[in-house]
């Protein structure tokens, strides 16, 4: 009997993955999709639990997140895998309400490579009209021929030392 159980369980959890990734495929046929799904997965307001296996899933295993800060002058990288992300700022994200919004993207491709610097503005809650951040998300994906993969995301917030230039901006 307890094997019979457990054989049900498994094949329960396994329709249920199977499932999940067919729901999330969709997400990624496209490089448009695939971006838009960055962005709403980690937006929200306040109390709003994200899907953080979803976020995951937008990333290749050895993917990096870097954010990077002027400190002194000079600047700061933290290197983060899409976990580290999620530990580092999930919960803060989701207790105090989040939005970012793309405001405008320049992609270039070669081959494999496929290159987004894509501006974003960054709110507290979806009603917002005034950011209370910007920057460039500089993002790197790659298409396998079945979906699209983020291989990193190197970004940084406009400043008084590196204002956003027209070019980036609609």
């Amino acid at each position: 009997m307890k094997l019979v159980f457990s054989v049900i369980i498994f094949l329960f959890c396994n329709m249920n993955t199977s499932a999940q990734q067919d729901q999330y495929l969709s997400k990624v046929k496209t490089l448009d999709s695939t971006l838009e799904t960055l962005y709403e997965v980690i937006s929200g307001d306040a109390g709003v639990k994200r899907d953080w296996d979803l976020f995951k899933y937008l990333f290749v295993e050895e993917a990096k997140l870097i954010p990077t800060r002027l400190e002194e002058g000079k600047p700061s990288l933290t290197f983060l895998s899409p976990s580290d992300y999620v530990e580092r700022s999930g919960a803060w994200l989701e207790e105090n309400g989040f939005f970012e919004k793309e405001i405008t993207r320049k992609v270039e491709t070669f081959g494999t490579i496929t290159h987004a610097f894509s501006t974003y503005a960054s709110f507290r809650t979806s009603k917002d009209t005034e950011p209370f951040a910007r920057g460039i998300n500089s993002i790197q994906l790659m298409n396998d021929g079945q979906r699209w993969w983020i291989i990193s995301i190197y970004w940084l917030n406009e400043s008084k030392e590196h204002p956003l230039p027209t070019a980036y901006l609609k």
